[in-house]
């Protein structure tokens, strides 16, 4: 498969697993609300997904994917990546058994730890501990699923990969068709539907692992050269993760400590936030890690700070209209998406919100996406991690400082905060090596975005109170007025970023070119 044809393929199935979840997040608030029961199944959903980022994503495809690569294109070619693929198979999956069985088994306890404030209501513990016994398998599904998407990915063969997460969100909508009724019963289906989904991926990984002539069985548990390799790699990357996904667990014991519902609202706020933070970071900072690299290589830190600026700039280009149309239309937009049956006007008030409180760190957390190239570029790993303890012990702070006076709102606040002070902090150290500073072409262009961001937020207020009766309509009326308020907002910022020369044409296509060159094997993993 030709990596354009790959890239076209991975971008439009990944779509499709995007727009499958916001389907089931919409139907989900509709059904369930923002009540006792969607709350424990928040929980009891947030827990493996968190446990999954630390341990089968990341971590493992940071370890698994370069060392498969090498067998596979070396001497022994597709006959010693399969051992490989076995022997830390063997090692990995009597690992997760083991971890998965040791928290069915403490459940309780672990729940208490983040949700101790929810003892006093027995009915939502115990219904939080039920659901999170019966979602933990989905730990060791989709970890295994990571492993196969690495051998698939090795191969080139990206199809099963790319569409495995929609199966996810496939298995949870028909969960709520069958089970509609919401409540408990609802959160029970929600919670089986998560399990069977990863019971669906990892049969559609398996087959197609097997149709590409990879049929692993299981070996014995043994630390060979290439599992200690293996190791040696993962346990680092995994450190570093864990700050991060420490965090999160952090951020939801204090949600658990607010009134019923919060643990709702920070979700589907954080979904929407999520979306351009994936969109535009994630893939800038894939695309401009290869080329810092190789002009670090080359020993010319010039050009790797010229990538890295046009970076920033395309970076602050796309995510400051996508922070204001989030910030200025946070409730229209919830409520349009979210808005239906147990899930109440009120409720979508207070995500609307939430959101617009989060949003307002969106371009720190992009930065930071865009500024950390550097440092691993420069095989400096230990930076980052050392920022992200920094800013995990001022989340705590915040959290006690915020919380009381503002409730859920200083809780995102806090996470608004906190993504300011880690941008901040890498910048400077960044800065004060002499690796990359923002030149005064680049805030003369960051200023001209900054102003085009504002003429974009005066054409959304004023549409946005022109269309007010709209957003008392059905839900297709709410949609079409969010889009043509969205369409038409964006259409101001780019005109008057054109105008006023917020955007460079010339460096937008170069960066855009280099990206397709030289990103082209990471997005594909």
């Amino acid at each position: 498969m030709k990596l354009g044809k790959a890239i076209g393929t991975i971008g439009g199935l990944t779509m499709v697993s995007r727009i499958l979840g916001f389907a089931r997040d919409m139907l989900m608030s509709r059904i369930m609300g923002a009540t006792m029961a969607a709350d424990a199944f928040q929980l009891a959903f947030r827990i493996p997904n968190t446990f999954r980022r630390l341990f089968g994503e990341g971590a493992f495809s940071a370890g698994f994917v370069p060392l498969f690569s090498q067998r596979l294109h070396r001497e022994g070619g597709l006959e010693e990546a399969r051992k490989f693929s076995e022997e830390v198979l063997g090692v990995f999956l009597p690992s997760l058994f083991l971890f998965t069985l040791v928290f069915e088994l403490i459940m309780p306890a672990f729940v208490w730890a983040l949700a101790s404030e929810w003892v006093g209501n027995p009915a939502k513990f115990n219904l939080a501990v039920d659901l999170t016994r019966i979602t933990m398998p989905y730990l060791l599904l989709i970890s295994l699923v990571s492993l196969f998407a690495g051998v698939l990915n090795s191969m080139t063969r990206f199809i099963a990969a790319a569409f495995a997460p929609a199966l996810l969100n496939i298995a949870m909508v028909i969960a709520l068709i069958l089970v509609p009724v919401g409540g408990v019963q609802s959160a029970y289906a929600l919670s089986i539907g998560v399990t069977i989904g990863g019971f669906m991926q990892i049969g559609l990984l398996w087959w197609a692992a097997k149709r590409a002539g990879i049929s692993l069985r299981l070996r014995k548990p043994k630390m060979t050269p290439g599992v200690r390799q293996f190791i040696n790699v993962v346990i680092p990357a995994t450190l570093g993760a864990g700050v991060y996904q420490v965090s999160q667990f952090i951020d939801t014991f204090f949600a658990t400590r607010l009134p019923e519902g919060s643990l709702s609202y920070m979700n589907y706020s954080d979904r929407l936030n999520q979306l351009p933070l994936s969109v535009i970071g994630t893939a800038l900072g894939t695309a401009i890690l290869p080329a810092i690299s190789r002009f670090i290589d080359r020993d010319e830190p010039e050009e790797a700070a010229r990538v890295q600026g046009q970076a920033l700039e395309l970076a602050m280009l796309l995510t400051l209209p996508a922070a204001v149309a989030l910030w200025i239309i946070s409730v229209p937009l919830v409520t349009a998406l979210f808005q239906g049956g147990r899930f109440t006007l009120e409720d979508a008030r207070i995500t609307g919100t939430v959101l617009s409180i989060i949003v307002s760190g969106l371009p720190a957390y992009v930065l930071v996406k865009v500024i950390t190239p550097g440092f691993y570029a420069r095989k400096d790993t230990k930076t980052p991690v050392k920022t992200a303890g920094i800013v995990l012990l001022a989340n705590i702070v915040l959290n006690f400082a915020l919380i009381p006076p503002f409730g859920i709102y200083g809780l995102a606040w806090a996470i608004a905060l906190c993504s300011w002070l880690n941008c901040t902090m890498l910048y400077v150290i960044l800065s004060k090596r002499g690796h990359f500073r923002i030149e005064p072409w680049l805030w003369n262009r960051i200023a001209r975005q900054l102003l085009s961001a504002a003429v974009m937020a005066g054409v959304l207020v004023t549409l946005k109170g022109m269309m007010g009766p709209w957003f008392g309509g059905s839900t297709l009326q709410r949609l079409i007025a969010v889009s043509v308020i969205c369409g038409c907002g964006g259409v101001a910022y780019l005109v008057t970023a054109f105008v006023t020369g917020g955007m460079n044409r010339d460096d937008v296509m170069i960066l855009l070119r280099r990206k397709k060159v030289n990103g082209q094997g990471h997005e594909s993993e």
